[in-house]
């Protein structure tokens, strides 16, 4: 891999390091808006405390000389166990935006998640990664008020060939992102949203005295779905539905009994509702009230191997990475988002070897101490 470097400095060894030397390469308006959580960011921070609050419980005299890391999401395999959750206007970050990430995402053997407001558009994207036939590409949703625009976006990602409809369902109306307001948060000029512009002209605009993200979601989304919405949004195409945003086990019971073939355990990165349970902390209650009908993903404070481990032994398939792609992808575009991914790579090999575990199938519940309440 080509080597990161910036005036001559080394290059980042972790993730911490991606996120201190991405300051750098963005302006302080698409900072704040990748970085900020919603109110008091009490759930943005304690997104990655949980993960710090469970501790590992090794297993020892074990053959760890050979580690396998590959698993499969809906059938499709995976050389790794995350994909990349979907964040929107990546060309904030780099000009390459959902392109480099993708590519990144595909030439690693790892998912990607493509998000309705992406910066470039769901054909671009794929075509991009041509070259990668059994790459595994979502097509995460927000449903508009205009269901045709729905339906588009639905037939359009199917026509591309990617492979689940990942719809979000955590966000009926925006969480209030102070920083995004006081910025007056909005896409500078040579950037749109290219899934949207393109069918009906929709973009995120200048909105005095508040985030034009906020103003686009009043005003274009749709607040009142519910769980029969479900029903219509799987007749749109044959794509197999996965639900993000439930931090409830009866929720996730509901969601399988309206046709979800797999769900995201997420609090939409402590955007949303501050003061949410934190993913992993809602990660074993939705495992438990599942029962091995759907597979769980988790979402939301990964920072090292040993936090995708610890996910893994909760009952997690795999896991989501947000802000750390972004980091790299504003470091180096797709040189960036691969080293990240690498080091992930690493360190879950590293964790795994340590807590005695040749294979992802030999991490279970008994390598945690879990806290107390």
């Amino acid at each position: 891999m080509t080597a990161i470097t910036n005036n001559d400095r080394l290059q980042p060894i972790n993730i911490f390091e991606y996120e201190k030397l991405a300051k750098e390469h963005m302006s302080q308006m698409t900072l704040d808006y990748y970085n900020s959580g919603a109110w008091d960011e009490i759930t943005l921070r304690d997104n990655h405390a949980a993960f710090e609050r469970v501790k590992l419980r090794p297993r020892i005299l074990v053959d760890v000389s050979d580690r396998n890391l590959t698993t499969s999401i809906l059938g499709q395999p995976l050389q790794l166990p995350f994909l990349i959750a979907p964040m929107a206007f990546q060309c904030l970050a780099h000009p390459d935006g959902e392109v480099a990430t993708a590519l990144a995402a595909a030439s690693a053997g790892v998912g990607m998640v493509l998000s309705t407001l992406a910066t470039k558009s769901i054909e671009e994207v794929a075509t991009a990664c041509d070259k990668f036939p059994d790459s595994l590409q979502w097509f995460q949703l927000y449903i508009h008020k205009d269901r045709g625009l729905a339906r588009t976006l639905v037939e359009k990602a199917y026509k591309a060939g990617y492979k689940a409809l990942c719809l979000t369902v955590d966000a009926p109306i925006l969480g209030q992102r102070e920083t995004d307001r006081r910025n007056e948060f909005a896409l500078p000029p040579d950037l749109h949203l290219a899934n949207l512009a393109t069918i009906s002209g929709l973009d995120i605009s200048q909105e005095k005295g508040e985030s034009g993200l906020v103003s686009y979601f009043a005003q274009q989304l749709n607040p009142a779905v519910t769980w029969h919405d479900l029903e219509w949004l799987q007749s749109l195409s044959p794509l197999p539905l996965v639900i993000k945003g439930i931090l409830r086990g009866d929720d996730a019971v509901r969601a399988v009994e309206y046709g979800a073939k797999a769900i995201v355990v997420s609090n939409h990165g402590g955007r949303q509702l501050d003061g949410a349970i934190a993913s992993l902390d809602a990660l074993a209650e939705i495992v438990a009230a599942v029962d091995g009908k759907v597979e769980i993903l988790l979402d939301g404070g990964i920072r090292r191997g040993t936090d995708i481990l610890k996910a893994l032994a909760l009952g997690a398939k795999a896991v989501l990475i947000g802000r750390p792609i972004l980091w790299g992808l504003a470091v180096a575009g797709q040189v960036g988002v691969s080293h990240v991914i690498s080091l992930l790579q690493d360190e879950l090999s590293v964790g795994m070897a340590l807590s005695g575990c040749a294979k992802l199938e030999d991490i279970d519940p008994s390598l945690l101490t879990m806290p107390r309440l």
